[in-house]
């Protein structure tokens, strides 16, 4: 594995651990505004990148199998979908939208918001891992240029995911120190993912494109059941939706830009 492919991995990981250091800059406590506007961000930027990072070069890497190239793209998307599904149901988790709910005890909070964010953070190392592995394998549908426009857009994304770990931990009275290890902690689970699928992928690379639109499934899991409602619900929705459309942009850019 080449410094290329190692470089690529550990940036969303990056990302999370400069967010989580967010809590050494800002107040205590995060405004709701800000918590939405974030929340939009990463959202956009997901969407973006589970189309033109992982189902586009699925579809191009099935192109053999001329009308019916559409298999691989929408049965690896669903399990994807189910994947994150049945993941979500037998891990106990706190949900974005309950961070600020009163918990039994803080030990109880912590740990469930720990779990949330890093149950998010599963499916970004698996898009950065299977879009390395498509290039490593010589798959002509994806560059390592595009490899490095998804792992940039994640580690943006992740910036303020990183921020939503420490931040409401700090305002429930949690050291500063601590909160910043459980935001950083929340991310190492990303390179670990990344290069768990990196193997897989390389290993049967005969089903990438199913692997790719896995990916994607389990992404958009992840914005339609946490994120979206979280950056919809109650007031300063507005400013979720185009902080949305920005993230949403900014990730086509870099993808069609690099890739």
């Amino acid at each position: 594995m080449n410094l290329q492919v190692i470089y690529g991995i550990m940036l969303p990981f990056l990302g999370t651990s400069l967010g989580a250091a967010m809590v050494f800059v800002l107040r205590d406590q995060m405004s709701v505004r800000i918590q939405r506007i974030l929340t939009g961000f990463a959202a956009g930027v997901m969407v973006a990148a589970s189309f033109w990072s992982l189902l586009q070069p699925a579809l191009d890497g099935a192109e053999s199998m001329g009308k019916l190239s559409f298999i691989p793209a929408a049965v690896g998307f669903l399990v994807g979908i189910g994947f994150l599904l049945l993941l979500d149901n037998i891990t106990p988790h706190m949900h974005m939208d309950q961070q600020t709910e009163g918990p039994k005890s803080n030990l109880k909070r912590t740990t469930k918001l720990i779990l949330a964010v890093t149950l998010h953070n599963i499916p970004e190392g698996m898009a950065v891992g299977v879009v390395y592995a498509g290039w490593m394998t010589g798959e002509a549908s994806v560059s390592a240029a595009g490899a490095l426009a998804l792992a940039l857009g994640i580690a943006l994304q992740n910036f303020p995911e990183g921020a939503i770990v420490s931040m409401p931990l700090r305002a429930a009275g949690m050291p500063k120190g601590k909160t910043f290890l459980y935001g950083v902690l929340s991310g190492a689970v990303e390179p670990v993912a990344s290069l768990i699928t990196i193997v897989a992928a390389s290993a049967v690379a005969s089903v990438l494109p199913y692997t790719l639109s896995f990916a994607a499934g389990t992404m958009m899991y992840v914005v339609v059941e946490e994120l979206i409602p979280e950056m919809s619900e109650g007031e300063h929705s507005n400013v979720g939706t185009i902080a949305f459309a920005l993230g949403f942009v900014l990730m086509m850019v870099l993808d069609v830009a690099l890739g």
